[in-house]
C-alpha cells in the first residue's frame, strides 16, 4: 500500500506542476497524437493485410492475425482517449509496447532514410506517447472536467 501512496502522491504533484507552467502547445500535440493513432487504427482495419505482413516479416508469423486485431483494436480505442484527453496515462501506456514493436521488429535494421519513414514516425509516436504517460492529459482534457466536476459534488 506504501508504494501505491507514493505513485499517487508523485502523479498528484506532477499534475500541480502541469497546471501551474501550462502550455497550451502540449494539449494541441496530444490532440493531434490521439487523432493519429486513431486514424493509424483505421489504415489497419482498411488494410489489414497490409498490417499482417509487417508482422509476419516480423518473425511472428503464428500470432500474426491475433496480433493485427489487437493492435487496430489498441488504436481505435487508446486514440480517441488519448485525444479526449481521457485516462490518458493509461492509454499511452497500452500504446507504448505497440510502438516498440513498431521500431524494433518491422523498422529497425533498415536505418534512417527516404524510404524507411516508418522508423521516423514510429520513433516520433513512440517518443510522445513516453512522455504524455508521464505528462498525462492536461488541462484541456476529460480527465480535469471530471475531476473537476467530482470535487464540486464532494464540496
Amino acid at each position: 500500500m506504501h508504494v501505491t501512496d507514493d505513485i499517487n502522491h508523485m502523479t498528484r504533484n506532477i499534475d500541480r506542476w502541469a497546471v501551474k507552467h501550462h502550455p497550451y502547445v502540449l494539449e494541441y500535440l496530444r490532440i493531434a497524437l490521439g487523432i493519429f493513432i486513431f486514424i493509424k487504427g483505421v489504415m489497419f482495419i482498411s488494410d489489414y493485410r497490409s498490417l499482417q505482413h509487417m508482422i509476419e516479416i516480423s518473425h511472428f508469423q503464428g500470432y500474426a492475425m491475433g496480433i493485427a486485431h489487437l493492435v487496430a483494436f489498441a488504436h481505435l480505442a487508446g486514440g480517441p482517449m488519448i485525444a479526449l484527453g481521457l485516462k490518458t496515462r493509461f492509454a499511452c501506456l497500452l500504446q507504448i509496447p505497440i510502438l516498440i514493436g513498431a521500431v524494433l521488429f518491422t523498422s529497425f535494421g533498415k536505418g534512417i532514410y527516404a524510404e524507411n519513414y516508418y522508423l521516423v514516425e514510429a520513433s516520433i509516436t513512440l517518443m510522445l506517447l513516453i512522455f504524455y504517460a508521464f505528462y498525462g492529459s492536461g488541462y484541456i482534457s476529460l480527465d480535469r472536467k471530471l475531476r473537476d466536476n467530482t470535487k464540486d459534488i464532494l464540496y
